[in-house]
């Protein structure tokens, strides 16, 4: 039958075979069908026979084509049939499927979707006929029935695609399915449906079958739905990290999901791939993804970055077209989540109303922890953000060449915080990868090289760290950093000393690195520059250093820098002592050079010197001796001279040129220095060893010279070195100059023996005695050139600020001071003290005060992590065996043991007469607590304790002082924002404000308000005014701040009515948060605008506020502009604020315009009317300076009303009502006013004998110009 089939289809005309297809049963057919196929032979000859036979025109025959199709899609799905048949069958299929009529056409494809939806489908090898029977039915014209309707081609089509996509799809097939339809022509609402369908399968699929489906989808965006389906990749990928960060368990991270964290982390760095793949072909692409991303800034950036995001973002840099962007959007994310950090932590308002949420930088970091996985698409963006962040925001230059640097403890800036990021980013991603080690560490290095005149501290820290990490990794690195050494004699000293610090550790296990090193030292030590051999001598005693000298005291008595397992992998340990010793005598040697250089040569020796013998103290003998070589050129042996030291010998003097030579103090400062650590750690170790009685001699012989100087110092007087009274000490003149040498010389010398001499007496009186003298000649000497400094107002030199005292010395003197005067402060207050035991200047007590505040904020600011400690060192009630109960003690709790101290004090004070007050005293007290309350945890009871007893001394204590009220002021605000929001404070300060200045109706009676006492007309204005209005413009920038981010959410949202009835209802606490806030601001401006405020600042900042308060108010409406287009109403809570700014706040805001306009009229016409042009000038710049923010106050009402004029319409609800119309401003020149001020300048310029009257009339003006 076969072959008859065809030999009739080899006929040219197919009417025979038509005839006798016509004549076989349907059975027949497929039955013969099957046969050739299974068997593998002439299967595709005798379908394509079959077709000839059986054309589409005629009934029979396309009902025939239809059951052959039908037949061979089951034969195929079967799985019987061998892969090349089944091809060429679909093959065929494919050809012929056009040739159908739309309603077999419509069939077939309800048969495919049946089989979808029923998971029917044996293999999925037919589905690759279903699209093309879609597109050969979208070609159809005629109308064919569909369901009861009749519908054309192209919409029988999408109704299709809209059931294929609303049905179930089996696992197996979602692949395939979304693949099929990119051979499909699709409406932009169709890819929609296909989108959605395949984003919905994400979760039901296997982890390693997403990556092809994604390949898919977005091979299928370039028909549209882009912004689709990067949404939907990205969502489920931020959704599937955050569950699995918060189930490290291993426990299920979706229904049917469960993945070890590597085959997740391989899965999205595919899938990243593939986008960025996508991306490449189809920029239309990466323009939506960046446009997606950059949603999120307008509201909260955290909705829109995940870790996945930014890997995709971060990958995408490698794209030429889209770095910039996507490495700015990075940016300024980072910057915006740390000031949206920085915001929440001031204010209690805020954290209330606002969940915690990862932050950007933490994201960051873990997507440079996830790319551990093979993720080498995401480094190179890694390494460009982190140095873009370390360029952009790392310290400043301030004009006098300082940097602007902080602890980074407390380095609470957005800025710092963002350059600490920019580190940490390479920090960890150098840690990682190897691969990109070597170009890290160039960056780093050009930078430190290339940017000498720009702070570069932030490098030189990140150099620092990669080194410690890894010294032995960067070996292989070396010639980067010998490269650098090259530019060292270019380099400033600090840079120098900072970068040798640095690379240290890679010095002890790189000989070449060392030796290249010494060479370029060498080098330096005899160039030009002074500069150059100043760094030589900073890199040789960094050697000295770091060198260990064999027999020299254990790292725990002399601390070495290094200390971890990589550095002692040497084996050769003693070899390396004893080559170490000959080193560092070879660097001493060429160190004992610089001894014949400049003063700033040899003081950098002098200042570096006891740090090496501490560290390395078997070179302590070298450097002793070199020392008192050194010393004997300027000491006089002879025990009855005096002076005993020859200054003269220590002045340079070239010609008219007078400079120093020798800078004999801090050479005797390092003696001392040396001595002390000798006795204080050698020699107590070394008793009983008979072989050191040489070397006691050797520093017994220094401590006899230190003991004859001291002696020959206190018989000397100021004749004797030629500087009393009567001496030059004048800048301009040579002998003048050379005094002011020798005066700090012998004024160091002094203060290196008050060290020395206190550190051996053992408290003995005779040794204090000596100290006493030795600081009258220090006194003597500094009275004589603080006197003519002052009559030649000229500057003293820099060095006048330079101590020579240790800390250490410092810190025990001020131990015993506090020891013996304690008592005076706690037991006698100021005002006891006798007014003749009073020195000119600080008492006693103030100055113990102003030491313990000073105290109190070093701590704060540079050690942080040790405030426990500090506070417990403090606790003198502890004893030795409370220690352990004592480590349970907060700090909360030990600060607020300290905050009662002082609170008793202040209120001690307080409880003063007004004329026994002392102000000074008040403030620093003040400023402690300020420093104090810090260290409370706002949550804490003692918190809230502090908070009352602040408020309560605000409100019963009346003080006229400014400066005491400011800072009690701040103190409360600081203290209140963290407990809650201050505006009911506010507003009850405005009250007292207005009560005391007054009204701008002089006829109006103000009813005075008493909340607070330390309001009274003396602080009223501009002190407290100034406070509030900067408290008010704080809280109307977090309520800005707020409706952002309320915007920023409305704008995210789908237009449909499902996700904004959703998202509405969290939104409530929000914005009832923030039209309270607003309403309380407002009556806290109703007060203000009403108030006789004299000008200046107070009226300034008030209009600015004011200004900011519509702003805001405008910004408010706007935003329920947005939310009216969805739920269609407002709330009754703004309904009521924008009647209250309607009756309380706009009306009085032109009276209050018209009073400030008055008042420079008046100010104009009378007052001034007779100045000189000079004066006139200056008042009239001060009026346009008040007048200046009334046009964009005026503007910014108008802005309002504007926005609710849309607002009522939108509504429907008239808010207009309650607004008055706004007064009216025209420009008319009034002739009669201009005649009268003509005249009267006319009269003014006859009248000259008046000049009495006009100093009497500028009195009052002049005195308002005071108060700003």
């Amino acid at each position: 039958m076969d072959q008859k089939i065809l030999s009739l289809a080899a006929e040219k005309t197919a009417d025979k075979l038509q005839e006798f297809l016509q004549t076989l049963r349907e059975d027949d057919l497929t039955n013969l069908l099957q046969n050739q196929a299974v068997k593998g032979k002439v299967a595709g000859a005798l379908l394509r026979a079959i077709f000839k036979g059986s054309p589409c025109y005629e009934e029979a025959g396309a009902l025939r084509r239809r059951k052959i199709y039908t037949y061979c899609i089951q034969l195929v799905e079967s799985g019987d049939l061998q892969k090349e048949i089944a091809s060429e069958i679909i093959g065929l299929l494919m050809l012929e499927a056009h040739h159908f009529p739309g309603p077999l056409l419509v069939e077939l494809a309800n048969e495919f979707i049946s089989a979808v939806r029923e998971g029917s489908l044996v293999n999925g090898k037919s589905l690759e006929l279903l699209p093309i029977i879609l597109t050969a039915l979208a070609t159809k014209k005629e109308n064919l029935a569909y369901g009861k309707g009749v519908l054309s081609g192209e919409e029988c089509k999408k109704q299709l695609i809209n059931i294929l996509c609303s049905g179930r799809w089996d696992q197996q097939y979602v692949i395939q399915l979304t693949s099929m339809f990119k051979d499909v022509p699709l409406t932009a609402e169709e890819v929609e449906f296909v989108v959605e369908k395949a984003l919905s399968m994400f979760s039901k699929m296997n982890l390693q079958e997403i990556p092809p489906l994604v390949y898919q989808l977005l091979v299928l965006s370039s028909k549209g739905s882009r912004k689709s389906v990067l949404e939907g990749i990205i969502a489920f990928f931020s959704a599937l990290d955050k569950q699995h960060n918060e189930e490290q368990t291993g426990d299920e991270l979706l229904d049917v999901v469960t993945v070890p964290s590597g085959e997740l982390r391989h899965v999205e760095g595919t899938i990243i791939l593939h986008i960025v793949f996508a991306i490449k072909l189809d920029y239309e692409l990466g323009r939506e993804l960046l446009k997606h991303l950059k949603a999120g800034q307008q509201g909260d950036s955290n909705n829109n970055l995940s870790p996945f995001s930014i890997a995709l973002l971060l990958s995408v840099t490698r794209i030429q077209r889209f770095q910039d962007q996507v490495l700015d959007l990075l940016k300024t994310s980072v910057v915006k989540s740390f000031k949206d950090l920085q915001l929440l932590q001031g204010s209690k308002f805020l954290q209330n109303l606002v969940p915690h949420r990862s932050y950007v930088s933490t994201m960051i970091l873990e997507v440079v922890k996830n790319s551990v996985h093979s993720w080498d698409h995401v480094t190179q963006g890694l390494v460009e953000l982190g140095f873009i962040l370390m360029d952009s925001y790392g310290p400043k230059k301030v004009l006098d060449g300082k940097t602007i640097e902080t602890s980074p403890s407390l380095s609470r800036m957005p800025n710092q915080h963002a350059c600490k990021l920019g580190a940490n980013i390479l920090l960890e991603t150098f840690k990682i990868h190897e691969m990109i080690r070597q170009e890290i560490l160039e960056q780093v290095l050009n930078r430190v090289v290339t940017r000498a005149s720009s702070p570069i501290s932030h490098f030189l820290d990140l150099l620092s760290n990669i080194v410690m990490y890894a010294p032995l990794v960067l070996q292989s690195c070396s010639s980067k950093v010998t490269e650098a050494f090259d530019y060292l004699s270019f380099l400033p000293l600090q840079t120098v000393q900072r970068l040798l610090k640095a690379v240290q550790p890679l010095l002890k296990v790189s000989m070449s690195m060392r030796d290249s090193l010494i060479l370029v030292l060498r080098k330096a030590m005899f160039a030009n520059q002074l500069d150059a051999r100043k760094s030589a001598v900073a890199g040789f005693l960094l050697l000295l250093k770091n060198f260990k000298v064999l027999g020299s005291l254990s790292s725990s008595q002399c601390s070495q820098s290094l200390s971890f397992s990589q550095v002692h992998v040497d084996v050769h340990s003693h070899y390396n002592s004893v080559a170490n010793e000959t080193f560092c005598l070879e660097i001493m040697d060429s160190l004992r050079r610089c001894l014949s250089q400049q003063a700033d040569v040899r003081l950098m020796l002098y200042e570096g010197f006891y740090d090496v013998l501490r560290r390395n103290s078997q070179l302590a003998n070298s450097i002793m001796q070199t020392l008192l070589s050194q010393l004997k050129q300027f000491y006089e042996p002879k025990p009855d001279l005096l002076p005993p030291l020859k200054l003269e010998a220590c002045i340079l003097t070239q010609g008219d040129k007078i400079s120093l030579q020798e800078p004999l103090d801090y050479l005797l400062c390092c003696i001392q220095h040396c001595l002390a650590w000798y006795k204080n750690t050698v020699i107590p170790l070394q008793q009983g060893e008979e072989e050191e009685e040489e070397e006691e001699a050797f520093y017994q012989a220094l401590d006899d010279i230190l003991e004859s100087i001291t002696n020959r110092m206190i018989k000397s007087e100021l004749e004797d070195f030629e500087l009393d009274k009567s001496a030059d000490f004048s800048q301009s003149t040579s002998i003048g100059i050379k005094n002011n040498i020798c005066a700090f010389l012998v004024m160091g010398v002094c203060e290196v023996l008050i060290e020395y001499n206190f550190s051996i007496s053992n408290f003995s009186k005779n040794k204090f005695e000596d100290i006493l003298s030795l600081f009258m000649c220090y006194k003597k000497l500094s009275d004589i050139l603080n006197e003519k400094a002052g009559k030649a107002k000229t500057k003293m030199a820099n060095k006048t600020n330079d101590s020579l005292l240790s800390m250490k010395f410092v810190s025990s003197l001020l131990t015993v001071l506090f020891r013996v005067l304690l008592w005076r402060y706690t037991s006698i207050p100021t005002s006891v003290e006798e007014l003749g035991k009073k020195e000119k200047g600080k008492s006693i007590s103030l100055l113990c005060l102003e030491g313990l505040q000073k105290i109190f904020s070093a701590v704060q600011q540079f050690y942080q992590p040790k405030i426990q400690q500090f506070l417990r060192a403090l606790d003198v009630t502890d004893k030795e065996g409370e220690e352990r109960e004592d480590a349970d003690v907060s700090v909360t709790q030990r600060t607020a043991f300290q905050i009662r101290q002082f609170q008793r004090s202040l209120l001690n004070l307080l409880s003063s007469q007004e004329e026994d007050f002392n102000s000074k005293e008040a403030l620093l007290l003040v400023t402690v607590l300020t420093s104090l309350s810090k260290l409370l945890e706002p949550s804490s009871p003692q918190f809230v304790q502090m908070l009352s007893w602040t408020s309560k001394i605000c409100k019963e204590n009346s003080r006229e002082d400014a400066l005491f009220c400011k800072s009690l002021m701040n103190l409360l605000f600081s203290l209140h924002v963290l407990y809650k929001s201050p505006v009911i404070l506010l507003r009850d300060l405005s009250q007292d404000i207005h009560g005391h200045l007054g009204d701008i109706d002089q006829d109006v009676e103000v009813e005075k308000t008493n909340h607070f006492a330390i309001v009274n007309l003396r602080t009223a204005a501009p002190t407290i005014c100034l406070l509030v209005l900067s408290q008010a413009e704080k809280v109307l920038e977090e309520v800005d701040w707020l409706i952002t981010k309320l915007k920023g959410q409305v704008s995210q949202e789908t237009v449909s009515e499902e996700a904004s009835s959703q998202t509405t209802l969290p939104n409530q606490p929000v914005e009832k948060a923030i039209v309270m806030q607003l309403g309380t601001l407002l009556t806290f401006f109703h007060e203000l605008v009403q108030t006789a405020l004299p000008s200046g600042s107070c009226v300034d900042t008030l209009l600015k506020d004011l200004c900011k308060m519509y702003t805001t108010l405008t910004a408010l409406v706007r935003y329920y502009l947005q939310v009216c287009q969805s739920s269609g109403g407002i709330p009754k809570n703004m309904e009521k604020l924008v009647k209250l700014s309607g009756s309380h706040l706009t009306p009085v805001c032109y009276s209050f315009i018209s009073y400030v306009q008055n008042k420079s009229k008046s100010l104009n016409y009378t007052g001034e009317k007779k100045e000189k042009l000079a004066t006139v000038a200056t008042a009239m710049a001060r009026v346009l300076r008040e007048t200046k923010p009334i046009p964009n106050l005026i503007f910014a009402i108008e802005q309002y009303e504007k926005f609710l004029i849309h607002l009522s319409k939108r509504s429907k609800v008239n808010l207009m009502q309650h607004m008055k119309l706004s007064t009216s401003r025209d420009f008319k020149i009034k002739g009669n006013i201009l005649d009268m001020v003509l005249r009267e300048d006319g009269e003014d310029e006859n009248e000259e004998g008046t000049a009495s009257e006009h100093g009497e009339q500028n009195k009052e003006p002049a005195k308002k110009k005071r108060k700003k």
